[in-house]
């Protein structure tokens, strides 16, 4: 997947964009890691019971350019995309995921479209 100016998560209603304002430090404030390509790459599990149980995460990928970014909802492994808003678990992950894009959006890193 190549890198986009927006993501939208499959079943959220929202679109999300990087923030104008993004910057190499506030990426690595919150968590992000540099890839071996030299890209800032965010895993967190948005399982509410646990940040260390990662059945469903949320990864996010931002070109080391600032270019653009990726966005999914993934297993444990990331070989397979996951729609959270569905299932038995899905309230909790929703709010779960959401508390971690408002945070993303509080740091200016994302923004919503």
């Amino acid at each position: 997947m190549l890198f986009a100016k927006e993501m939208k998560i499959e079943g959220d209603t929202d679109t999300y964009e990087l923030h104008p304002n993004v910057k190499p430090y506030a990426l690595k404030d919150v968590g992000f890691q540099i890839s071996h390509a030299g890209n800032y790459t965010l895993e967190r599990s948005v399982d509410p019971t646990s940040p260390y149980n990662k059945n469903q995460m949320l990864r996010v990928t931002v070109a080391k350019d600032l270019s653009g970014f990726k966005m999914a909802t993934t297993n444990a492994s990331g070989n397979s995309r996951v729609n959270i808003f569905k299932g038995t678990h899905a309230e909790g992950n929703v709010e779960q995921y959401h508390f971690i894009l408002q945070n993303l959006i509080d740091r200016e890193i994302l923004q919503k479209k």
